[in-house]
């Protein structure tokens, strides 16, 4: 039986996030989304046995936190840890927090993990489904110089950031080698976030071919040039 109008689930989907990285990285590749951030503690500790389930459980919690506000539609909540040896890092709370996580990064290697969920959510913003997955990437940071870390700090760029750094940014001056998903790194695993999609029955080769055809109609015939 075809599901009733009334139980259709409505795109685009809800970014539950402020991060600016993860906005551009929807926008790369074409998925519509809209952005409302949750106002759940990020607070973590500073070890925990399994870092892979802890990022998912954090990414869960987003989602719940929303979806009250959000009825039949779905919902992706991201989060992400850098973890060295036992130690895991989220966001610095102060620059002196930033400083001592890049000496913690400085000459070696460390991981980076990425929990995601994907919810969908009925009518009364009750989550009916939900899809988790995780992915990790490992990074090495040449040695850095007090000075060096001292400089960076400064221009406040690792304040928002897991592990006090942005790959995609001046930190990229600081990585030797990345061994894994780059883009898990700038916060949003994408072809982790692909498969998960279509686990729930979503492709995002859809969003592509409507772009395209929105593309053509706005420009009219000379949209599509002569061959």
């Amino acid at each position: 039986m075809p599901r009733r109008s009334k139980d259709k689930i409505t795109l685009p989907l809800v970014l539950v996030s402020a991060s600016p990285r993860r906005q551009a990285l929807l926008q790369q590749v074409g998925i519509p989304f809209l952005v409302h951030p949750s106002e759940v503690d990020e607070q973590i500790p500073d070890q925990v046995a399994d870092p892979m389930a802890t990022a998912i459980t954090l990414a869960r919690q987003k989602a719940r936190a929303v979806a009250k506000q959000f009825p039949r539609r779905w919902l992706l909540a991201a989060d992400t840890l850098v973890v060295v040896g036992h130690r895991v890092f989220g966001k610095p709370q102060t620059p002196d927090e930033a400083v001592a996580m890049l000496r913690q990064l400085s000459g070696r290697s460390h991981w980076v993990v990425t929990g995601l969920c994907l919810a969908q959510t009925d009518q009364q913003g009750r989550i009916r489904k939900c899809f988790t997955a995780a992915e990790r990437t490992k990074v090495t940071f040449r040695p850095l110089s007090d000075d060096e870390i001292a400089a960076y700090v400064a221009t406040g760029e690792p304040m928002d950031k897991a592990g006090a750094y942005g790959i995609q940014g001046k930190a990229a001056v600081f990585v030797t080698q990345v061994v894994g998903c780059y883009y898990n790194v700038v916060g949003l695993p994408l072809a982790k976030l692909t498969t998960l999609l279509k686990a729930a029955g979503i492709d995002i080769t859809q969003f592509w071919v409507s772009r395209v055809e929105a593309d053509v109609k706005e420009g009219g015939c000379d949209a599509v040039p002569a061959v």
